[in-house]
């Protein structure tokens, strides 16, 4: 068998082979371009979005298969990554290795930037399937959410009424039609619950796509894939377009250099929004959780901002409770004591980081019932400390 030795040299990982022959032939590989961690980087190198997509294993001894990966939980995949690569400088092409479940499988970089940045505990990762997403990409997605399903987020649902109320009758708005909205707020607050909800109560079809999904292969590929986006969004008025992550594309001016093809996406993104072909009965809504990093150009499209907050307490309880009614098995626990150790935790990290491992560590254990001790494994789990939620035991 062949083995890889790792040579830590300049601060750079070098993986090399010796020239081992197997059944007459030699193998040999190339040197990766992933920095090791180091703590002495400068703010200003900070990578602020990291987009991955899966490499298999590029270098091929004739005895390894490439699996193929299926991320489903985005955010898990996210903390994963930066247990392990947090420190590691990247670049578009460059690549990153696992060395924890699937040892040496590789991620290729399709963007980041600033290029040439550094991982740190604050960069986004987020993972693009190219192929899957090319064939999703135009496809409207069927919605069963209710805005009663959408906890909280009152001044987002009252300013979506005149949405509402616009692809509900579009002749009625003339030269005076809402196009082009922003959602922004920190990850699980709602943003895309709140589009689907709204598309489902007024029957509209709704193209939710991932900005990555926007990013080509070849020159024209991005383009391309915007205009057939509106092209579908007009042939099926009246309809919802909503662009997830727009930040990973519609980069500030001073990061389009990071691959050819993002000021093509930019562009093709204006002519669009500016609605040189005439886009009646379409709302375009982008979500980001970071708004500062959009291209002004792109962001000063947009005819308003929305905002989405975490939710205070009486929301985090409503959304506790409308969980719990879900729960496949028994339950006892102190809801109000829940209410306050989740204090600054979004309604998704509530289900899914909470509630869910909680339910989890139950089943594992053989318990009937799911309980406070269940609830303090899950927070552990997540790292939230007891004694930096004041007031927990009042």
């Amino acid at each position: 068998m062949v083995k890889t030795p790792r040579i830590l040299k300049s601060n750079f990982i070098y993986l090399e082979v010796l020239n081992v022959k197997s059944d007459n032939k030699s193998h040999e590989v190339k040197k990766s371009n992933i920095s090791i961690k180091s703590n002495n980087f400068e703010r200003e190198n900070e990578a602020k979005v990291l987009v991955l997509e899966t490499a298999g294993y590029p270098f091929s001894f004739g005895m390894l298969e490439s699996p193929n990966i299926e991320i489903s939980d985005k955010y898990l995949f996210e903390q994963y990554a930066k247990e392990q690569w947090v420190g590691s400088v990247v670049e578009i092409g460059s690549y990153l290795f696992d060395q924890k479940i699937l040892p040496d499988y590789a991620f290729r970089v399709v963007a980041v930037y600033p290029n040439n940045s550094i991982i740190t505990e604050n960069t986004a990762i987020v993972t693009t399937a190219v192929e899957d997403e090319k064939k999703e990409q135009a496809k409207s997605v069927i919605s069963d959410i209710h805005m009663d399903d959408v906890i909280g987020q009152v001044n987002a649902k009252k300013k979506t009424k005149l949405i509402a109320k616009y692809l509900k009758n579009p002749d009625s708005f003339g030269p005076w039609a809402p196009k082009n909205v922003l959602f922004y707020g920190l990850p699980g607050t709602g943003k895309t619950m709140l589009a689907k909800a709204l598309s489902n109560e007024l029957d509209v079809k709704l193209f939710l796509v991932k900005a990555t999904s926007l990013i080509g292969d070849h020159v024209g590929d991005g383009a391309s894939r915007i205009q057939e986006l509106f092209e579908m969004a007009r042939h099926n008025a009246p309809a919802l377009i909503f662009i997830d992550e727009i930040d990973a594309i519609a980069l500030h001016r001073s990061f389009q250099s990071l691959r050819g093809d993002v000021a093509e996406v930019v562009n093709a993104l204006l002519t669009e929004m500016d609605g040189i072909q005439e886009n009646k009965g379409v709302v375009t809504i982008a979500a980001t959780n970071n708004p500062s990093s959009i291209d002004y150009a792109i962001r000063s499209r947009f005819e308003e901002e929305i905002e989405f907050k975490l939710p205070n307490d009486d929301e985090r309880k409503k959304i506790i409770e409308l969980n719990l009614a879900t729960f496949p098995m028994e339950y006892d626990l102190n809801v109000e004591k829940i209410v306050k150790l989740t204090k600054r935790m979004s309604g998704r990290d509530i289900k899914d980081k909470i509630l869910k491992n909680a339910l989890h560590n139950a089943i594992i254990n053989d318990h009937d019932t799911v309980t406070m001790e269940d609830i303090d494994f899950a927070l552990k789990v997540t790292k939230v400390k007891k004694d930096e939620v004041k007031g927990m035991f009042e």
